[in-house]
């Protein structure tokens, strides 16, 4: 690696293969992390482009939101560690540091959950959409809709080009995926929708537009409340992932915030990514037993079974995932709060962890328990059914999104998404030679 005499920027030097060629790269210097190789000119300098599936090794942005190190199971806000804003801080204050980049101080805080409150309530003509889908819909493919059909309440004065509008929409957004997820819930079980409690903080609000009742006053348990307050906040992002690239991609064309935070959420339903706490569930019930784990554990060892034990390894991470830790405890402290003395997926998930951990066969291969091993097992015991867990997740990473939308639309070098391919299809052909020439 060679330094730029004028600049002062760090370059590389690369051979060009199939010619006499080198050209010389510069190198973006991280804050934290790895650097990369400015590869913009490359093509124009070459002729070539680069090649890597899922973009394992390509940064698509500068970000200055997340920090994530696998190797060592950091994950940071801003500079703040996740554990501790998941143990000190309210859903909404990190929602402010995400949006803003900084904590919130008290006055801060305090109108900026005002005005979430404030734009928690949907549009009545809401209710009518929602009477179209059939009631087993999943209820991601509700959130899909519902979310992104908040572009027709605001299309026509919306425009994306202006800081302040932008920053209205991140607000609604936050404001009312609670109450969209709710009302899915509500709609599914034939139950009435209800309204947002200005007097509630976000995640006391949730569990009572989820569970309550006209017929009688609900009361929030604080032990479950400050549970989902730290689900919330462990999956309020989590840096270019598969949903957030599908909302930096679709929003760099300038599309309405709302058609693109539905886009992620279609990203997240899938079973790799955000279906994976509902993958847990699924899976603990399949085993049964605890007496029947070592038989699952065999299974995924085997090369030749396609079983595979949820909720274990990470893309990402290659130690501990920072945010399962969190979840442990806290799913501890639901256990003595709710006097759960018998929860057979509860045993089952406390003895697979305490087996994997202590197994070569995954040590080797750094298999560790993840968000996901935890977070399904936390809804449950909050009463959330399993195929709401992604809906959960997905109200908590709309945040994120909106983050990441923001800073996209702030940034100078953004560009309208753009991938190359590596195209490997037939070369041409003439249309004389088939019947259609004839």
């Amino acid at each position: 690696m060679a330094k730029d005499n004028v600049s002062n920027r760090a370059s590389v030097r690369i051979s060009v293969p199939f010619t006499n060629q080198e050209i010389e790269l510069p190198v973006i210097q991280a804050s934290e992390g790895p650097s990369v190789i400015d590869i913009g000119e490359l093509y124009a300098k070459t002729g070539l482009f680069t090649y890597d599936p899922g973009f394992m090794s390509t940064a698509s942005c500068r970000s200055t939101i997340t920090y994530i190190d696998g190797d060592n199971g950091i994950l940071r806000h801003r500079g703040y560690d996740i554990t501790d804003l998941a143990t000190s801080a309210n859903f909404t204050d990190v929602a402010y540091l995400l949006l803003y980049g900084e904590l919130p101080n008290k006055s801060e805080a305090e109108k900026f959950a005002t005005e979430i409150k404030q734009h928690s309530m949907v549009h009545e003509q809401l209710h009518f959409l929602y009477r179209g889908f059939p009631r087993h819909s999943h209820p991601m493919a509700v959130m899909v809709g519902a979310v992104a059909s908040l572009s027709a309440f605001y299309h026509d004065y919306l425009d994306v080009r202006d800081r302040t509008q932008r920053e209205i929409s991140a607000i609604r957004l936050i404001a009312k995926i609670p109450t969209l997820a709710a009302m899915a819930y509500k709609y599914s079980i034939g139950q009435p929708f209800v309204y947002p409690d200005n007097n509630l903080s976000y995640s006391e609000d949730f569990l009572h537009m989820m569970f309550a009742v006209p017929a009688e006053k609900y009361k929030v348990n604080p032990v479950m409340a400050d549970a989902l307050n730290k689900l919330f906040i462990l999956h309020a992002d989590h840096e270019q992932n598969a949903s957030t690239s599908t909302v930096r991609l679709s929003g760099s064309s300038g599309a309405n915030p709302f058609a693109v935070i539905g886009a992620g959420i279609a990203s997240l339903w899938g079973p790799a990514h955000g279906g994976a706490n509902e993958a847990v569930i699924k899976m603990l019930e399949e085993i049964g037993h605890a007496s029947r784990i070592q038989i699952y554990v065999n299974k995924a060892k085997d090369k030749g079974d396609p079983f595979r034990l949820m909720g274990f390894g990470h893309r990402v991470y290659k130690n501990y995932d920072p945010r399962a830790t969190v979840l442990k405890a806290s799913c501890y402290e639901l256990v003595k709060e709710l006097g759960i003395k018998d929860d057979h997926l509860l045993d089952i998930a406390l003895k697979l962890e305490e087996i994997a951990l202590n197994d070569p066969y995954f040590i080797e291969r750094k298999l560790y328990p993840n968000v996901d091993f935890y977070s399904g097992i936390i809804y449950r015991m909050l009463g959330i059914p399993t195929q709401m867990f992604t809906v959960m997740f997905a109200v908590a990473r709309a945040t994120g999104w909106m983050a990441q939308w923001k800073e996209m639309m702030d940034d100078p070098e953004q560009k309208i998404g753009r991938p190359r391919q590596l195209y490997v299809g037939q070369t041409k052909r003439e249309l004389r030679d088939t019947p259609f020439g004839k």
